[in-house]
């Protein structure tokens, strides 16, 4: 066993077979001493990136959690917001490629450590507008506020008639209009949001395609899966928090510390409550930098596992490596030299680019990863919206109950990998059956919606006995006329008849009071239009809850939703050991890179752009800023915002399943026979080899016959 050891090693090692049976020998029979320190080292490298992947991981979740917080802070569109929210890709796509192929020669746990660095900084930069902007000023029922210093009893109409809202800009003077757009600095403030996500994209390029290749390298064929599947579960535990503190921040008011609380008329229950939304960066960014304290103890190589140094063991890169199995590895000891590094860039490049496994594998990926980016950036405004859910709670939600679902089916998917010891080909199935079940679970997500709330005007007729068209819609009527409201400003009020009108003055109320933050709206004429019964006609400020089964359809959303997320993950480690299969191993680095760099440009940055805009055309109410431009989106068409979501996410998860389809097929005709052959190639190749060694062995230590029977069947 150890002669045939030997001589395999030709097979996949360009070096001389003695030094090659040298290092063999010791590193095949490795003492105590030696053996513990790698494996230590390999320990703590395998617990730092966890600790990174899970500050990272943090930090993004924690910024999908805030997307509708960042709307109504900075009062931009969705469409916006997905520019914010691609910068990050931006980041990774100005330096994946070189850091991924120049990195994998480099010192590699330093480079991440230099990463971890940039990225904590870049996080923290993202809570700094805060601290530079003006106070949060919400236009509704400032006018009623304790500050005010008005009478206990007011007239909406009154007010409408005496005040300028801001909608009203027109009637001012140009020179005042001018100073108040000039003064409001916030209006851009969210540049810096966008540049420091920017810096995080940096800082967390190195992270995935060196971290990977390095477990991959100096792991052992039975545990790099399962070192693998470790670090994505923790990554997905990252996120897990992030809600959570995403929810946490969304119960404290955005300007807690800065003003009195108690003059703060609006709720976390609102649509422009705004939270804390800078609170949860400081603590992300702070978690980066602590993050990047061990890589700088760590060596830039660490001793092979036996299994990866004998090369006559059956590893899985010597069953699935069949494109050039002699040069796949440089010799002990050997570096490349810089110029060489980049002179073998292009042809590295191409030989990438001519694997059609690779290529079809990244085409799936980057398909289903633009289902998965859109679906996850606005699925907390979904719920809010959908299921009249508060940004606290979905947060929550999706934190507490959704993304442990994830870390399940990623954990699990490495457990299969592992116990079942799946070759690629398994792999590739494991990894196309939980992407047609997941797909096919989220179609029932279309029959669990939520009819549109009714509001005055926009849903629903003021007598509210039919819904309004789009060419029918009107927030004026006979029963506001005499009041000269404002069409633009957003002050939901929710009438005693269940319908909420866009403004105590659109809903003709002659007179209002005030019970702690609560002020109750009296006499309004339009309530009475649709009110069962004569009486006071009285509402409330805010919009009316959702009833009709919403609650319980709710209910229905998170436990499909569950099991539709952990359906999905459990294919992400079985895609990820067929990514680092059907590739060289010195182009793994660069493989990963390239990757990256692919899911990054095509998928992270257009998805949740083009996502954003799609949802802003469901938009039936919009705010407007202080100089008269568009703000963020108050109300939406909730079957308009489903069908889009849904529908988007749903189309683009059956495109990437045929894409894998065809890697599926490629693989079995290619890959598969050609292995075969390559196998019975080898074999041939080592039983010759060993008859020829063990032959000149015998020659020289032991007298030989001239006859031994049954020496080639014993072979």
């Amino acid at each position: 066993m150890d002669t045939s050891s030997k001589k395999n090693s030709h097979l996949f090692h360009k070096t001389p077979a003695r030094p090659v049976r040298r290092q063999s020998l010791k590193v095949g029979c490795p003492s105590p001493e030696e053996a513990r320190p790698c494996c230590g080292e390999l320990k703590v490298f395998l617990g730092a990136l966890s600790f990174v992947y899970f500050a990272k991981a943090l930090a993004e979740g924690y910024l999908k959690s805030t997307i509708t917080q960042i709307e109504r802070r900075f009062d931009i569109p969705s469409s916006l917001v997905g520019i914010i929210d691609g910068s990050f890709e931006i980041g990774n796509l100005l330096v994946i490629t070189f850091v991924s192929y120049f990195g994998s020669r480099l010192h590699r746990p330093k480079i991440i450590g230099a990463g971890c660095l940039v990225m904590g900084v870049g996080t923290m930069l993202i809570a700094m507008p805060q601290f530079f902007m003006e106070k949060y000023r919400y236009e509704k029922y400032e006018k009623y506020s304790p500050s005010s210093n008005l009478t206990p009893n007011v007239s909406p109409c009154h007010l409408e008639l005496s005040s300028l809202s801001p909608s009203s800009v027109m009637g001012k003077s140009q020179n005042k209009i001018n100073d108040e757009c000039e003064g409001d600095a916030s209006s851009s403030m969210w540049v810096y949001v966008f540049l420091g996500n920017l810096l995080r994209g940096l800082g967390e390029t190195p992270i995935q395609p060196l971290g990977i290749a390095y477990l991959d390298d100096f792991a052992s064929e039975d545990n790099a899966a399962f070192y693998i599947g470790c670090v994505q579960t923790v990554a997905i535990i990252g996120p897990i928090f992030g809600f959570l503190l995403g929810s946490l921040c969304a119960k404290l008011y955005v300007d807690i510390g800065f003003v009195n609380l108690d003059h703060i008329t609006i709720t976390p229950k609102d649509p422009q409550w705004v939270g804390a939304w800078w609170l949860g960066y400081l603590i992300a960014g702070l978690l980066s930098l602590l993050a990047a304290v061990p890589f700088w103890c760590l060596p830039k190589t660490l001793p092979r596992s036996q299994g990866r140094e004998d090369p006559g063991s059956s590893s899985e890169k010597s069953k699935f490596i069949i494109d050039d199995p002699i040069s796949y590895q440089m010799a002990p000891g050997e570096e490349m030299k810089m110029v060489e590094m980049a002179r073998n860039f292009l042809p590295s490049l191409k030989t990438l680019l001519r694997n059609p496994v690779y290529i079809l594998y990244l085409c799936a990926s980057t398909v289903q990863f633009n289902s998965l980016f859109g679906m996850v950036t606005y699925k907390p405004k979904y719920i809010e919206q959908q299921y009249g859910q508060s940004s606290s709670k979905a947060n929550f939600f999706i934190g507490l109950i959704n993304i442990p679902a994830v870390a399940l089916g990623i954990f699990s998917g490495g457990i299969v990998m592992k116990k079942f010891r799946l070759g690629v080909f398994e792999a590739t199935k494991l990894y196309l059956g939980s992407s047609v079940f997941g797909y096919l679970l989220f179609l029932s997500l279309f029959a669990l919606g939520c009819e549109n709330p009714g509001v005055a005007g926009l849903t629903v007729s003021y007598q509210g006995t039919k819904p309004v068209s789009y060419h029918e819609r009107a927030l004026f009527s006979d029963c506001n006329s005499r009041c000269k409201c404002s069409e633009s400003k957003w002050e939901p009020m929710c009438g005693d008849n269940g319908i909420t009108y866009v403004s105590a003055c659109l809903a003709g109320c002659q007179s209002s009071s005030q019970s702690g933050k609560n002020i109750i709206f009296s006499n309004c004429t339009c309530v009475g239009l649709a009110a069962p019964t004569s009486g006071n006609w009285s509402g409330m400020m805010g919009r009316c809850q959702k009833d009709n089964g919403c609650p319980q359809m709710f209910l229905y959303f998170l436990v499909i939703s569950v099991i539709t997320s952990y359906t999905l993950s459990l294919g992400g480690i079985p895609g990820y050991i067929l990514l680092l299969r059907c590739i060289q191993p010195q182009l793994k680095s660069f493989a990963l890179g390239i990757y990256t760099l692919a899911v990054r440009v095509l998928a992270g940055i257009p998805a949740p752009v083009y996502f954003g805009v799609l949802i802003d055309t469901s938009c039936l109410k919009w705010g407007f800023k202080k100089c008269g431009s568009r703000g963020s989106c108050r109300l939406y068409d909730s079957h308009a915002f489903r069908h889009i979501y849904l529908g988007l996410t749903t189309l683009l998860g059956t495109v990437s399943i045929f894409l894998s389809m065809a890697v599926l097929f490629v693989l079995k005709r290619k890959y598969v026979s050609k292995h075969s052959s390559f196998i019975t190639t080898r074999d041939k190749a080592v039983v010759s080899s060993t008859f020829r060694k063990e032959t000149s062995v015998a020659r020289v230590h032991v007298p030989q016959p001239k006859y031994w029977p049954g020496k080639e069947t014993r072979l």
